[in-house]
């Protein structure tokens, strides 16, 4: 397990506040951000008067947005044009570890892979421009940014959360594949991660 509980923690891109729990539960001192205001509201409606910014993550953060011990960015990557400059701003706030989920595109290559997304869907891009990057691409992204890189060694138990990443993988069908990855300041002791990226990964 990663050392959460109590810590300081920033959940960029929200939502209605779904994840928002699992923090709270563990004692942990919670900021939201989100570029749509309406779902702040609803955050705000069932979790009090928790700390909460609007923020489009293509820009630059707000002014009162302090760093946090943890930043966690969960399914939101893939719904900016730029994730480089993302991840920049990301890495700016964070002073122990980035806990980074995105859908992700098949392939060895370091790309972006820009892809269109339905501007009025409150799920998807704000500005109607998403990605779907390699694992190599993020991998390298976050290493420009941190010391230690990790991969989970284990996808959950969902169809979108391949296990086979190689050449003729049996999961090529799945249409939004999805990877978990850390940005670290210092080391994690878990034999759950690996340094490195993986062609298989196991089941959790």
């Amino acid at each position: 397990m990663l050392p959460i509980a109590g810590k300081t923690v920033l959940e960029v891109g929200a939502g209605p506040g779904d994840h928002t729990s699992f923090f709270l539960d563990r004692e942990c001192a919670v900021t939201c951000t989100e570029a749509r205001e309406d779902l702040l509201d609803i955050i705000q409606a069932r979790y009090g008067n928790i700390a909460s910014h609007v923020w489009n993550l293509e820009s630059p953060p707000p002014s009162g947005i302090p760093k946090h011990q943890i930043v966690y960015a969960y399914g939101i990557l893939y719904h900016t044009s730029d994730p480089g400059i993302v991840l920049k701003h990301l890495s700016s706030l964070c002073n122990e570890f980035l806990l980074l989920e995105t859908c992700v595109s098949y392939g060895d290559d370091e790309s972006i892979n820009i892809t269109n997304e339905i501007i009025d869907d409150p799920t998807q891009a704000v500005g109607g421009i998403g990605c779907r990057p390699t694992r190599p691409w993020v991998f390298k992204s976050l290493q420009n940014l941190f010391p230690y890189v990790y991969l989970t060694k284990t996808q959950p138990w969902h169809e979108e959360f391949p296990i086979h990443w190689g050449d003729n993988n049996p999961d090529h069908k799945i249409e939004l594949k999805r990877a978990i990855f850390i940005g670290a300041r210092a080391p994690l002791n878990n034999n759950q991660l690996s340094l490195h990226l993986l062609d298989r990964q196991e089941r959790c």
